[in-house]
């Protein structure tokens, strides 16, 4: 048996697989930090504090174009998962911020993420409208809570309409699952508190009509 030049291939192996190694933490590291980073937008949107929120996400889009290029030649971790992840939190964040500021929604391509990313990312965003539709109920603003009911449907309504397998869309359809328990509770939420409201009201006007 002649197992020349074992030692060679297996230098040349050791220093590829090495290669890839130092790319994926470098990635890891990168990722982790843009889901830090949307993460802390998000909370920014709540209070509002938009320009705040824009700053943060620029510097996660920084990250993810590093995590773009430290992986270029080794599209097998790309695809593994974490920068599904971080892409997915980065995509959630953006959309908030254009639902809850009143802007036009960003494409996937504006923010650079896949498809399947941007969709479960789109998805988790009802979550967040939930949360800002509540604070707005409390606030009394109940014009705004139906817009923003209106919204969490319309992202339903979409999602369910991709008909495809798991693996092309990165689990969508427990996202849209999850997504419509969280519809379903504020539908609820909101027509007892709107129901209360005019219950009140219509007290409060009846008061107003006694004889003082």
């Amino acid at each position: 048996m002649n197992t020349d030049g074992l030692n060679a291939i297996g230098e040349e192996v050791r220093a590829h697989l090495g290669a890839k190694h130092r790319a994926r933490e470098e990635a890891l590291a990168l990722t982790r930090e843009v889901i830090r980073l949307s993460a802390n937008a998000i909370r920014a949107v709540h209070r509002r504090e938009f320009d705040a929120a824009e700053g943060l996400l620029a510097k996660a889009k920084t990250n993810l174009v590093q995590t773009e290029a430290a992986l270029s030649e080794h599209r097998d971790i790309f695809h593994a998962g974490f920068v599904h992840d971080a892409q997915k939190e980065f995509a959630e964040a953006h959309c908030s911020l254009a639902l809850i500021a009143g802007r036009p929604l960003p494409a996937p391509a504006t923010l650079g993420v896949m498809a399947g990313s941007y969709l479960n990312g789109l998805g988790e965003t009802v979550g967040e409208l939930r949360r800002h539709l509540l604070d707005s109920l409390r606030a009394g603003d109940i014009q705004h809570c139906e817009d923003c009911l209106a919204a969490m449907g319309d992202i339903y309504d979409v999602l369910v309409t991709m008909d495809y397998p798991e693996a092309i869309t990165s689990g969508l359809r427990r996202t849209a699952d999850a997504m419509r328990g969280i519809l379903e509770r504020t539908r609820g939420d909101y027509t007892m508190a709107y129901a209360q409201r005019q219950l009140e009201n219509r007290l409060r006007e009846f008061e107003e009509r006694l004889p003082k």
